[in-house]
């Protein structure tokens, strides 16, 4: 009886320890850093603080002559980038993410 007591006691520690140590390691994972050249960082789209695409992006595309068109793309760009630049035009600098997407046919996806 003893033995077995002993037993379970060592498999509970043992449990204890394995969801430390997997606890620890996915608080590392979290705070390591992407290098700025690593395509990592740029698809990423878990993010602290997740805006409001929809409203960024008909701020963005106001004066478009396409909106929907714009507002769509727009919105794309802003799920995987969690970024829209300021301003309805140019900007792109403040939102590399945004401004490094491009389409299959090799131009700018975003607006």
């Amino acid at each position: 009886m003893k033995f077995l007591s002993f037993f379970l006691i060592a498999i509970l520690l043992l449990q204890v320890f394995a969801e430390a140590l997997t606890l620890n390691d996915a608080a590392d994972s979290l705070t390591q850093v992407d290098e700025p050249g690593s395509l990592g960082g740029l698809l990423k789209k878990n993010s602290p603080h997740k805006i409001n695409c929809s409203h960024e992006c008909a701020r963005r595309c106001s004066k478009s002559s396409r909106k929907n068109l714009c507002h769509r793309a727009c919105k794309s760009c802003c799920a995987v980038c969690n970024c829209v630049p300021p301003g309805t035009y140019g900007n792109k600098n403040l939102c590399p993410c945004y401004a490094k997407l491009k389409t299959h046919g090799n131009k700018p996806k975003c607006p």
